[in-house]
C-alpha cells in the first residue's frame, strides 16, 4: 500500500447568472433586448456583466472575454507567487498587463487564439532575479485555468530588483 497516492482533490464551483436585459418584449428581436447579466456567488460582491460592445453590449460592464483574461492573469499571478515562495524568492511587487486575441469565424462564433501575459515583477534582491524569471515556467505549469485552455497562454515577463 505504500505506493498508493492519496486521492486528488476535486473542487466544485457554482454561481448564478441572471439575465437582466429584458426591456419589456423579451427577445422579440435582435435589437430589442440588452445583454445585461448579473453574476452572483454566495458571499462575494456581485459582478455586473454584459456582452462586449461590438456584440451590442454595455462597455461599462465586465464581459466574458474580460473575465476569461482576468482569470488567466490572476491564476498565473497566484501560481507565480507560490512558485517564488518555494524557490526562496521574495516578491515585493507584481503587475500584469494581459492581452488576449480572439478571432471571429464569420459564422457568428469565434475563439481565443492566444493570451499573452506581461508580468512586471519586483523582487527584494538582485540575486533573486534569475530564480524569479524561472518561476514563471513553474507558474505556467501550475495554473489550473491556463491548463484548461485550448490555446496558448504565454508570458513575457520582466523582473527587476527593488532599489534600496
Amino acid at each position: 500500500m505504500a505506493d498508493r497516492h492519496p486521492a486528488l482533490g476535486e473542487h466544485h464551483y457554482s454561481l448564478t447568472s441572471t439575465w437582466t436585459g429584458n426591456t419589456g418584449t423579451g427577445t422579440s428581436g435582435y435589437r430589442d433586448y440588452r445583454r445585461d447579466v448579473t453574476l452572483d456567488v454566495d458571499g462575494k460582491p456581485r459582478i455586473l456583466a454584459s456582452a462586449d460592445k461590438p456584440f451590442r453590449g454595455d462597455s461599462t460592464r465586465w464581459n466574458p472575454e474580460d473575465l476569461l483574461l482576468a482569470s488567466l492573469s490572476e491564476c498565473h499571478l497566484l501560481s507565480y507567487l507560490h512558485a517564488c515562495v518555494t524557490a526562496g524568492v521574495v516578491v515585493v511587487s507584481y503587475r500584469d498587463t494581459a492581452t488576449g486575441y480572439m478571432r471571429e469565424d464569420g459564422a457568428g462564433g469565434g475563439a481565443f487564439v492566444e493570451v499573452l501575459l506581461h508580468p512586471e515583477v519586483v523582487v527584494s534582491d538582485a540575486s533573486m532575479i534569475e530564480a524569479a524569471e524561472r518561476a514563471h515556467a513553474q507558474a505556467n505549469e501550475w495554473c489550473f485555468i491556463a491548463n484548461s485552455m485550448n490555446f496558448p497562454v504565454r508570458h513575457e515577463a520582466t523582473v527587476t530588483a527593488q532599489i534600496a
